[in-house]
């Protein structure tokens, strides 16, 4: 899961009785069944605007107030490929670990490209949708799964550089998952942005989830993160205003 760094109004004060994964699996669930024939498109962009169920307006929040709420685009991940995932796909010739697919479009090219591909994702729904596409997907989480270490490449795409709002511990895990010569793709966030860590709430339609861990990291910081993980940046590059950085040993 990833948000778009744009400002927007806050939400206010809603309940927050629902679980982070609850809260996004109900809204992953509506952008689906909303556009059935985007979601199942091989590329092209959904508009956020048709998705039903609250999808085009989930929000990331700091309850504590101090950065703007951020749109997560679900609509966006239920439609087809977008601009700048073709470039960063190109990369994944060999056996590639999907970190956080949710709804499976990166997962679901690579298998129509003969590319051995695995998602992984918490979302029983976003594993669901993954399947529905082609894709090969199981439930597990990366930072306590029970994983085999035989990648040649993981993906953390669309912002999975947050998961468990540690970075550094992130790429140390994902590093342990790769076969010798294996590499990290990671997107990350454009130069001049503010990298940050700590708690935050998926808000949607009044109601809020309980706080959990993410974290942002910009391309100005992604070699010094992937140090502290003992690893080093090779390669960088942008396209259709998404950065992206490869990593290795």
């Amino acid at each position: 899961m990833t948000a778009v760094v744009e400002p927007v109004a806050s939400p206010g004060r809603v309940s927050t009785t629902a679980t982070p994964l609850a809260l996004y699996d109900r809204v992953l669930h509506s952008a689906a069944l909303s556009r059935p024939a985007e979601f199942l498109a091989p590329r092209g962009p959904v508009a956020p605007g048709a998705v039903l169920g609250g999808s085009a307006n989930l929000l990331l929040v700091d309850p504590a107030g101090g950065r703007p709420p951020q749109h997560v685009p679900v609509a966006r991940w239920c439609g087809g490929l977008r601009m700048g995932d073709d470039a960063l796909l190109a990369h994944c010739h060999a056996a590639t670990l999907d970190v956080g697919c949710g709804p499976g479009r990166l997962a679901a090219a690579l298998a129509r490209q003969a590319v051995p591909v695995l998602g992984i994702d918490i979302s029983a729904e976003a594993i669901r949708q993954a399947r529905r596409r082609g894709a090969p997907a199981r439930l597990a989480c990366v930072l306590t799964g029970d994983l085999d270490a035989r990648w040649q490449h993981v993906l953390l795409a669309d912002g999975n550089i947050g998961i468990g709002g540690t970075p550094s511990r992130l790429l140390t895990r994902c590093a342990g998952l790769l076969r010798p010569g294996g590499d990290l793709l990671v997107e990350v966030g454009p130069p001049g942005t503010a990298s940050w860590a700590g708690l935050v709430e998926l808000a949607v339609d009044g109601e809020r989830s309980t706080p959990f861990p993410w974290a942002v990291v910009a391309i100005d910081d992604i070699a010094a993160m992937a140090g502290r993980a003992g690893m080093r940046v090779r390669e960088t590059w942008t396209e259709a205003r998404r950065w992206f950085a490869r990593i290795t040993r």
